[in-house]
């Protein structure tokens, strides 16, 4: 890996986004790496919960500006092959079977927040600032705007991806962006617990409560949706680790996943 830093412990994987000269912002190089890596801890039986975070002062600052400068170049089927890498990797890493969980150490700009919209979980340090710049630079949002408009809502992408204004992590947890701001030195530690927590819950469960979540968010509830909902506890309750669960709890122990 040349732009990530990847390590697991008890269950847990951590991807650092490494390039702090460069704010971790994006190339083609953490494009393709992100995606082979969320792709592969994601279809590893060991791992349980995957942390995203950076190192230095940002979390992620957006594109690259050497990046930029070769997309200036480009013709529009270039462009769309580019631009379907990016939208190819956010798919990944909020459909990843696993748990994720971003731990922003650092400012948040553009693409960045698109990675934050992703993860299932974000935890921000309270200085962390965030901004949804692309409109300055005559772009728009458009491969990260599926995954923040349902993180913060349409009438807050309604201010924040029009005005381009940069806003602090109060008013990020305010609208949904991220769920808790923790002081710098709160950060490892918050995260470590929300991590351990769903490291304690059935594997098979959290994968399809994950499915659960991304099929119903923002769905009409009618007919099919209701028969969609009870077709998936039905099976969940005749999976092994739901039989295991239920039994476990009855019988006052561990579930088998904890053992």
């Amino acid at each position: 890996m040349n732009t990530l830093l990847v390590e697991k412990n008890n269950h847990i994987a951590t991807v650092t986004l490494n390039r702090p000269d460069k704010r971790n912002a994006f190339n083609d190089d953490v494009i393709a790496e992100l995606d082979e890596v969320f792709t592969r801890l994601g279809q590893d039986d060991e791992v349980r919960a995957i942390v995203l975070t950076g190192t230095g002062k940002a979390f992620c600052a957006g594109a690259d500006l050497n990046w930029m400068r070769a997309m200036a170049d480009y013709s529009r089927e270039e462009n769309l092959a580019d631009a379907d890498k990016l939208a190819q990797m956010l798919k990944v890493i909020y459909s990843c079977p696993k748990p994720t969980l971003a731990a922003i150490q650092g400012d948040v700009y553009a693409g960045g927040i698109g990675l934050v919209a992703a993860c299932d979980v974000a935890i921000a340090v309270d200085s962390a600032k965030f901004c949804l710049s692309e409109v300055r630079l005559g772009l728009v949002p458009a491969t990260i705007s599926p995954y923040v408009i349902r993180a913060m809502g349409a009438r807050a992408a309604h201010r924040y991806f029009l005005t381009a204004e940069v806003f602090d992590a109060v008013e990020a947890h305010r609208i949904g962006m991220i769920h808790e701001c923790v002081p710098a030195d709160e950060l490892d530690s918050t995260v470590a617990a929300i991590a351990k927590k769903l490291c304690n819950n059935s594997p098979n469960a959290v994968k399809v409560c994950k499915q659960l979540l991304q099929s119903v968010a923002g769905e009409i509830i009618d007919d099919e949706l209701i028969e969609q909902t009870v077709e998936g506890i039905a099976d969940i309750r005749a999976s092994i680790e739901g039989k295991e669960g239920v039994q476990s709890f009855l019988q006052k122990r561990k579930p088998n996943w904890l053992l």
